[in-house]
């Protein structure tokens, strides 16, 4: 212990930890960019697959990018607005396109049911087909894993943010060592 000085240890803790902090708030600025990549992909409906998955990958693999949705957090996980819409939309066009195939039976029925072309019978006919047989706009659900996600960072990784970290902390606890083996030496 007594071969490497007290000063070597503490400015081996400075440079540690000034290139941890560094590394950290390159992997959140990193995550940021690859976040923005996610929602313009989204906006132009161009690849959001490779987006959320280079994304994805690199969350799961450096440490302060996390995005997660828990109790505590002030931003909600990735919402892809625009392909919400889309599949809202798809869903809409279906279910008008299903009303409108139900109202055109609802006519070959009550025209087969009643003999009248107008009348006083036919029209209820066709309101009561289309509210019985009739898809409803209510009907239209979007999963949310189709346009939500969440991914979590690990707590510490194999990266500069990581392996600064880890020697911070050595490096830290031999310097809280050698000033107690310092401080015995003087009392003594």
């Amino acid at each position: 212990m007594n071969s490497v000085s007290t000063r070597t240890v503490l400015y081996l803790f400075i440079a540690s930890s000034l290139v941890c902090v560094f590394g950290l708030r390159h992997n959140n600025q990193q995550m940021i960019k690859l976040r923005e990549a996610v929602y313009q992909a989204d906006k132009n409906n161009t690849d959001i697959n490779k987006a959320l998955n280079n994304l994805r990958s690199y969350v799961y693999a450096h440490m302060n990018t996390n995005l997660s949705s828990g109790n505590n957090n002030i931003k909600p996980p990735i919402q892809l607005k625009y392909t919400y819409q889309r599949l809202y939309d798809n869903q809409f066009d279906a279910v008008q396109q299903a009303n409108q195939k139900i109202y055109t039976d609802a006519q070959t029925y009550c025209q087969s049911v009643n003999n009248a072309f107008f009348g006083t019978t036919r029209v209820p006919c066709v309101q009561n087909y289309v509210v019985n047989h009739g898809v409803k706009q209510a009907n239209i659900t979007i999963p949310p894993g189709l346009y939500e996600f969440d991914f979590v960072s690990p707590r510490w990784s194999p990266d500069l943010a990581g392996w600064s970290l880890l020697v911070s902390l050595v490096s830290f606890i031999l310097l809280l060592l050698k000033l107690g083996s310092s401080k015995i030496r003087v009392q003594k």
